[in-house]
């Protein structure tokens, strides 16, 4: 019950008040992130963390000047590969192996069908295939942050293409894909915080097959 008390809890902070999150709290959301599912377990995103005041100041203005993301702890920036390479595919399938001290004949065969099918698409294929994924890690990381009792506020409104070039990500093979500013509610200006959450009522939102 204490996660779902958790979830009614949180909400799309609006306003925050620029107090410091506590490192080890920073922690765990990451590695909620870090831990979460992907297909086949290639993790093709990575996160950048980001509490350099200078850089928020350049990503606000591409992020429809949203406060959040200069008065927030921690900005994080969820940036998906741009495309599915051998060398990226083969890099984590070695990695498993190497963490599992041995090789597996079903597991080496399921990477030769990887590499047939990946690289050879399109690149903006393979890139949207490895955004999907990131946004199975922004949910963890929401959550995560919801459970330290840490305000988040999910972001999909800005220029990824300028966040790109604030961040030199295209350099690294990356794309940003989403925002997730961490912080704490500024209760005082915030015009969502007292207001009552609205969700669909489970009979509206789930069917059951038996």
């Amino acid at each position: 019950m204490e996660l779902l008390e958790k979830l009614n809890w949180r909400f799309a902070t609006k306003a925050m008040n620029g107090k410091k999150i506590p490192q080890e709290k920073i922690d765990i959301i990451l590695e909620a992130a870090r831990l979460a599912p992907t297909s086949s377990g290639l993790q093709p995103y990575e996160i950048l963390v980001i509490t350099n005041q200078e850089v928020k100041e350049k990503i606000k203005p591409h992020a429809w000047n949203q406060s959040q993301i200069t008065d927030c702890s921690h900005l994080l920036v969820f940036a998906a590969w741009d495309n599915y390479t051998e060398e990226r595919i083969n890099n984590m399938f070695d990695l498993t192996n190497e963490i599992r001290g041995f090789k597996n004949e079903g597991w080496e065969n399921y990477r030769q069908q990887l590499l047939q099918v990946y690289p050879p698409r399109p690149a903006e294929e393979n890139f949207t295939h490895a955004a999907k994924q990131a946004y199975i890690g922004f949910g963890a990381a929401i959550i995560a942050a919801a459970f330290e009792e840490v305000d988040s506020t999910p972001m999909e409104g800005f220029s990824p293409d300028a966040v790109d070039e604030v961040l030199n990500l295209r350099e690294k093979g990356l794309r940003s894909v989403l925002l997730l500013p961490l912080g704490y509610r500024d209760s005082e200006n915030d015009w969502l915080v007292n207001l009552t959450k609205v969700r669909k009522a489970k009979e509206d939102f789930i069917t059951e097959i038996k």
